[in-house]
């Protein structure tokens, strides 16, 4: 069999002779929400410190919690994540994990003493680096498919073109997209998604005579692989102040850098129509990079409400964060398939287009964050501290730079996507003035409603058919620190595990791979309190 050469999509000669790109739920939520991280300390106590405060990483959840200080404070963070992932389909396993090492933090504080019997006893500045969201993962699936394949979503794809397109789509134009030199930069082809042209003229699909629409194959086995690197880096800027030693309120402006990229291939061995018959196969290529900034503001007060009592209660607001993202893909199908027209087999001719990646500038905004924290101490060497926060992630919008919203991409993300609940708790204990140990939990709830799936549109650019469903989340950690007169030390172990269900296309019926997902992260922070 003569194996087919390979079509690369995209091309920007002229934006507007292509098919719209989608934004997803997916997109969304990927870049919505915060991984715990931080420092040493903040980690080690699972984060539940916004009402405590007096640590450089609440900055970020409660600001108010600066305004603890009474000292100036410098410190660092790093260590190691290993990431794995672990997939079931259809009785095959396999199993994928990456080890890498990181920078998690770097801040001061700067704390300027007002007075002792002014009302207004301090205010403090500070300035702090974390990484929020750690992108790094490799990822394996793949087994039996029964019959299921990717090549009939490609022509469900095909066939809504007839159905919804300006122009239509018969037989004639499916054979026209096979001659074309170049379909996908031509103006008239720009209401027929990017998958469509590429199954077409690789013959991942075939135009049956017979019901008069496209048809794919049946599905023998498959693969899917991915590589995700990168992450979302957050620089906050906060004042916070100290009335009487009671009340403390906060301010961060929240600045963010997103860098994302994901390459990605699917393989899928064929069956002819009788299923016994093999029928060669495809492998679908597909690179996505994502880049931008957003900004935020987070608002906070913790209040001391018993003179005599050091328990405290603190609340946080957050607006949205706003982003500018630049999208760039590319993709790439290769087949080598037997197809049949009229009951005759053939091979088809070899095809080749070639153009840059595509790319598209967008708005993203995040949804409102709503945090209440509580903690307090006993007996000056015990601390704990407990903190609920809710993200309504189907409020996450898409527009153009314009600001026009996309309404189609809000309606996918409302129907896809509900409320985020999480609930953090710590403690920490000094066993000696200078040594201390700590423990915490996080629990959050799924961002995706049970009935989630990545619809594609039959206009759609993008060709990454793939989507997963991720469940609730559990996050252990455990740590130590050590306290001198000026320099400090803290360590921390982080283990983060959940389970989600994966797809690499879209079928009601498609059995999904179950993925059982681990992150192990050893972090150290170095410090001087002066």
């Amino acid at each position: 069999m003569d194996a087919r050469k390979f079509i690369i999509t995209s091309g920007l000669a002229v934006a507007g002779m292509l098919p719209l790109a989608g934004q997803s739920s997916y997109d969304a939520a990927l870049l919505t929400g915060s991984e715990l991280n931080g420092t040493a300390r903040f980690v080690g106590m699972g984060g539940a410190m916004g009402a405590l405060g007096g640590d450089i990483s609440v900055i970020g959840t409660n600001p108010a919690g600066i305004g603890i200080y009474r000292s100036h404070d410098l410190s660092i963070s790093f260590g190691f994540n290993n990431t794995s992932a672990s997939s079931t389909f259809n009785g095959v396993n396999m199993k994928q994990d990456r080890t890498r090492a990181s920078l998690d933090q770097a801040g001061i504080v700067y704390s300027s003493k007002i007075g002792n019997r002014t009302p207004l006893r301090y205010v403090n500045f500070a300035f702090n680096y974390h990484k929020s969201r750690n992108f790094n993962r490799l990822f394996n699936m793949g087994g039996n498919l029964d019959g299921f394949s990717q090549t009939f979503q490609i022509a469900s794809m095909t066939n809504a073109v007839a159905d919804y397109s300006v122009n239509g789509f018969d037989e004639n134009s499916y054979y026209d997209l096979i001659n074309h030199s170049n379909p996908y930069t031509d103006y008239s082809w720009g209401d027929v998604s990017t998958l469509t042209k590429m199954g077409v003229r690789t013959g991942v699909t075939e135009w049956s005579s017979v019901d008069n629409e496209a048809i794919g194959w049946l599905g023998k086995a498959n693969e899917y692989y991915s590589r995700e690197e990168g992450g979302i880096n957050q620089y906050d800027l906060n004042v916070a102040f100290n009335v009487e030693d009671r009340f403390y309120f906060g301010l961060t402006l929240g600045v963010y850098d997103v860098n994302y990229s994901k390459s990605s291939y699917y393989i899928e061995d064929l069956w002819m129509d009788d299923g016994t018959t093999d029928n060669g196969g495809y492998r679908l290529d597909n690179y996505f990079h994502a880049d931008g900034s957003g900004v935020n503001l987070k608002l906070g007060a913790i209040v001391r409400p018993f003179a005599y009592s050091p328990f405290r209660i603190g609340f946080a607001v957050h607006t949205p964060t706003w982003y500018n993202l630049t999208y760039h893909y590319s993709s790439r199908l290769e087949s080598a398939i037997q197809a049949v027209d009229n009951g005759a087999k053939y091979y088809q001719d070899t095809f080749e287009a070639l153009g840059g990646d595509c790319i598209y500038d967008y708005q993203f905004s995040t949804p409102w964050l709503f945090n209440v924290n509580v903690g307090t101490t006993f007996g000056g060497v015990v601390a704990v501290g407990a903190e609920y926060e809710y993200q309504d992630y189907s409020s996450c919008r898409f527009a153009d730079m314009d600001g026009n919203e996309f309404y189609s991409s809000t309606d996918e993300i409302e129907n896809n996507l509900k409320g985020v609940h999480t609930v953090r708790l710590g403690i920490e204990s000094f066993l000696t003035p200078q040594f201390a140990i700590r423990g915490g939990y996080n629990y959050t709830t799924t961002a995706f409603k049970d009935d989630a799936f990545k619809p594609m549109a039959y206009y759609e650019t993008r060709t990454d058919t793939e989507y997963e469903n991720l469940q609730n989340q559990h996050t252990v950690t455990l740590g130590m620190g050590y306290r001198g007169k000026m320099f400090y030390a803290d360590m921390a172990y982080k283990y983060n595990m959940y389970k989600s269900e994966f797809r690499p296309f879209d079928d009601v019926a498609l059995p999904a791979a179950k993925v059982d997902n681990d992150r192990h992260q050893l972090l150290l922070t170095l410090g001087l309190r002066f």
